[in-house]
Parts: C-alpha cells; sequence; structure tokens
C-alpha cells in the first residue's frame, strides 16, 4: 500500500499559533494541495503529524475519504510505527513544501529515493542539511520497513527530520532535485505569510503558462493576464470556477437582450466579453485541477458554451442584418452569411490544425469586438460577405500550400 506522511508542525514565521500547512496558496491551504498530490500517486493511507484536531483537518479528511484514502492524524513519532508496516510504500512531503505536482511525481515515481538540493542553495531557502554537500529537497521515498526504528527513538524528536535519519542510514539513494527548478519557482519551501504571497504568483504564473504557449490569440493572452493579474484575490475570496462561467452565461443573456433592443454594437460587445469570462473561468478551472488534482472537477458544457456563443452571434448578425426589410427576401435569408462567417471559423483550424493563426480564427473575444466595430461603421452586410470570402479564400491557398510539399519533413535538399 502506497502511504503518505504530511506534517503540520512548523510554524509560520513570527505569528503565534500559525503553522506552515495552513498557509494558503490560491484560496487553498499548502497541506491541502499536498493531499491533493498524494491522493494523485494513489496513496491509501494519509497520515498527518499535528499537535491537534482543528475544523481544516475534519475538511482535510472528508477530502481524503472521497479520494478512498484512510485519513490519520498522529502527535508523535512512536505513533507512526504501527501504521507504517513493513511492506508499505512511504512518501514524505516536508512541512511547507509547495512544488509542480508533475516535477514531483517524476521524480518519486523512479523509485525510492531522498530527493536532495546543493546546500549552498538550499540552506538560505529553509531546506534542511543532510551533509557536507546535499540538503533534504522536503521529499523522500522509502521501504516501510525503515520506520520500525521510529519506535527506539525520544518521542520528543521531530518525526520527519527522525525519518530522515533513518533513511540516510539505511542508504536509500540520494536523487537531485534540478536547482533550476528553485529559481522558476517549481520548488519552494514556504516559510510565513510574505513567502506564500511570493511562491502563489510564481504557482499561477507556471500554470497559465501552458494557455499562452504557441499561438495564443489575443483575447486568451486577455484571459491569462486576467487570472494572473485578479486569480488569487478571486481563489482567497473563495469564488470557484463554476461562479465566473455563471457570470459569463448573464453576459451573454445582457447581450443578446441589448441586441434585441436595437443596441447591436453592446449586444456583440458583450457576447465576446462572454466568450473572455469563460476562458477566464476555465483557466482558473485548469489551475485548481492541476495545482489540487483529486478535487479538481473539470468544467463540463465549455464546447456547448462556445457553440451557443457563436449561435449568438449568428442571431445577432441576422437581427442587425439590412436584408431583413428587403422584399422577397426568405425568413432566415439575413442569417445566412453570418451562418458560413461561423462555420468557415470553425472550419479553418481543423483544416489547418499545423497553421497558428488558423487557431487565432477560434477568438470570439476579438470577433466579437469587430462585429461590434462594424455595426457602427461599415455596411454591416458587406463587410460580413467580405469576412466570409477573406476565410474561405485564406484557407484554400494555405490548403493549395501545403498540398505542393505533402511532407515537408522527410524533403530533403541537396
Amino acid at each position: 500500500m502506497r502511504v503518505a506522511v504530511l506534517s503540520l508542525m512548523e510554524a509560520a514565521g513570527d505569528v503565534p499559533g500559525s503553522l506552515r500547512g495552513y498557509l494558503s496558496i490560491g484560496g487553498r491551504s499548502l497541506l491541502r494541495h499536498q493531499l491533493g498530490f498524494a491522493l494523485s500517486l494513489g496513496c491509501k493511507r494519509i497520515i498527518v503529524m499535528s499537535e491537534g484536531i482543528s475544523g481544516e483537518l475534519v475538511a482535510l479528511q472528508h477530502v481524503a475519504e472521497a479520494g478512498g484514502a484512510q485519513f490519520h492524524v498522529v502527535a508523535t513519532a512512536r505513533a507512526l510505527v504501527p501504521l507504517l508496516p513493513p511492506d508499505d510504500d512511504v512518501f514524505v512531503l516536508g512541512d511547507g513544501l509547495l512544488a509542480m505536482p508533475d516535477a514531483v511525481r517524476e521524480l518519486l515515481e523512479a523509485g525510492p529515493a531522498v530527493l536532495t538540493l546543493p546546500v549552498e542553495t538550499a540552506l538560505p531557502l529553509g531546506f534542511e542539511r543532510i551533509d557536507i554537500n546535499n540538503a533534504f529537497a522536503a521529499a523522500m521515498r522509502f521501504p516501510g520497513r525503515i520506520a520500525a526504528g521510529l519506535a527506539d527513538l525520544p518521542p520528543e524528536w521531530n518525526a520527519q527530520s527522525a525519518l530522515l535519519r533513518l533513511v540516510v542510514q539505511a542508504r536509500v539513494p540520494l536523487r537531485g532535485v534540478p536547482a533550476g527548478m528553485l529559481d522558476d519557482g517549481r520548488w519552494n519551501i514556504v516559510r510565513n505569510e510574505e513567502e506564500a504571497l511570493r511562491a502563489e504568483r510564481s504557482w499561477l504564473r507556471l500554470h497559465t503558462g501552458i494557455a499562452v504557449a504557441g499561438a495564443a490569440s489575443p483575447g486568451e493572452m486577455l484571459a491569462v493576464a486576467a487570472v494572473r493579474r485578479f486569480g488569487p484575490a478571486l481563489l482567497h475570496a473563495g469564488t470557484r470556477p463554476a461562479l465566473v462561467g455563471l457570470a459569463a452565461g448573464v453576459l451573454g443573456l445582457l447581450g443578446g437582450g441589448l441586441a434585441w433592443l436595437g443596441n447591436f454594437a453592446a449586444g456583440f460587445a458583450l457576447l465576446g466579453l462572454a466568450w473572455l469570462a469563460e476562458r477566464i473561468a476555465s483557466l482558473l478551472g485548469q489551475v485548481e485541477r492541476d495545482s489540487l488534482l483529486a478535487s479538481g472537477i473539470e468544467r463540463r458544457g465549455v464546447a456547448l458554451f462556445h457553440l451557443l456563443v457563436d449561435a449568438g452571434i449568428v442571431a445577432l448578425a441576422g437581427w442587425r442584418s439590412d436584408l431583413a426589410n428587403v422584399p422577397k427576401v426568405p425568413w432566415g435569408g439575413a442569417m445566412f452569411a453570418p451562418l458560413l462567417l461561423v462555420l468557415a471559423l470553425r472550419l479553418v483550424p481543423l483544416a489547418l490544425p499545423r497553421r497558428k493563426w488558423a487557431h487565432q480564427l477560434e477568438d470570439r473575444f476579438v470577433l466579437g469586438l469587430a462585429l461590434a466595430a462594424v455595426s457602427i461603421v461599415l455596411p454591416f452586410d458587406l463587410a460580413v460577405a467580405a469576412g466570409v470570402i477573406l476565410v474561405v479564400g485564406a484557407c484554400l491557398l494555405a490548403l493549395q500550400a501545403e498540398s505542393r510539399d505533402p511532407n515537408p519533413q522527410l524533403t530533403s535538399r541537396q
């Protein structure tokens, strides 16, 4: 059985009664982040070293049990011994450790080891010394039989420090953590509120970095900037992604209502903002899933929401069209060109998946603002028709260019 040993013993700075494990990162405690990682490793028993029970620990117990794991709180090193049978696979995460889950998983899944950092850089940051060259990187994995030595130690010993000594004496291999992880924020020990605030900014930047990699559109970059700027405040206030998604739906309905009353420019702009708000909600949800792991419930219905935004754009464009006032134009004819435009914008990224510019066409924030401007300053129907021709024409030219060299990776030049 895989077992995780977490700690809630070290004080957080000079504040009386505060503990490192309760420091908040993204609206959740450090201990909650570690619990999510332990559950993602498949640990079926979670042990927390703590001198007392609190409401936070009771809440964590419910999370652990919902994830199919037993939950124990013990106060002394000796109390650990019966909970760590010889055949168990034990994972220990240090008090205040905040690291990117994929980095910790890669290092620990390679087998039993004590993770280390260069002592000269790690000691000033709060990591514990092992020997003259190495500092403990606050994470290790070892066979449960080693923990039997805790029974012979004085009860006042720190349990994790005692385990570290026993594991090193048992000659469990040392495995180095790349020092670059300290520099880019992927590996931290958080000791007080000030360090928690710094680590939180870095944590949010790392978790949203994938979203801006490659060909991020203006709307996506704006969503990432909003999450990095306002995400901590939203998460600390308890604002969950689903609530931001609800706000996106309200914006879309307001846009439709304003367009129905004749304010088409505001309607298009609000539909674009609804798409942007949904992107922010999705990013916040992604951050929770990636960091909390066990409890991050993926938001469903994103594709449906995007489809509804497109349907709203087609409807608003049809209402705005002057063709509705032309005699003998059949019902729905005014929506034909807007429908072609939206279908073309959806088709091009599928037809040209390797073209970065093609994915820019998925940005409905930019489309909403563009249609708002067009509805004010240009002949609307002509501009929409020109947009269809431009998008389809660009797609055809790109496909023709690709067909001339069907496999450029295998083409060699003499």
